[in-house]
């Protein structure tokens, strides 16, 4: 018998946000969840019913939001505990990446049924304070602002990444 062939059963998006727009007060686990519930109900599948075997998200800007949003979105969506899933965070290429351990995974037989995706909200990414586990003994402390430190700045040339386009 030949090798798995991995397919793209159903499909759901969010509609395109925008930065402070109408998904503001929408966290990325918040807009996953009701992509993966959509998802579930366009392939008319029941959450509870375990034909899922895996979920696999990316999320660059992950500051805040808590361990393993992939496991997070899981769960809000109603799938069971015992789903395993995963975060990927390969920058802009999280999602696509997420696609791809999927894909792998059915090819390789380990797995039927994956759900992959990614999720992201630029606008509740937090202002961060970087070293001050131990505070501040004298002068200034700084916010850095997590979406550009952690998403949108490119570390190895010490630039936006909207000049490397």
């Amino acid at each position: 018998m030949g090798q798995p062939q991995a397919v793209i059963c159903a499909v759901a998006r969010t509609p395109i946000g925008k930065f402070m727009g109408a998904y503001a007060s929408l966290s990325a686990v918040d807009l996953g969840v009701m992509t993966v519930k959509e998802l579930l109900r366009r392939a008319n599948i029941d959450p509870e019913s375990e034909v899922i075997d895996e979920v696999v998200f990316g999320q660059v800007l992950q500051a805040g939001v808590g361990q393993n949003p992939a496991r997070q979105v899981a769960l809000g969506a109603g799938l069971p505990v015992s789903t395993p899933c995963t975060t990927v965070n390969k920058v802009c290429g999280s999602s696509l990446k997420a696609a791809m351990m999927a894909a792998n995974s059915v090819r390789a037989g380990e797995y039927k049924a994956i759900i992959a995706g990614g999720m992201e909200s630029m606008t509740n990414a937090p202002q961060l304070l970087l070293g001050q586990r131990k505070g501040t003994k004298m002068g200034d402390s700084t916010l850095v602002d997590s979406m550009i430190h952690d998403g949108l700045w490119d570390v190895y040339n010490d630039m936006h990444m909207g000049n490397t386009g």
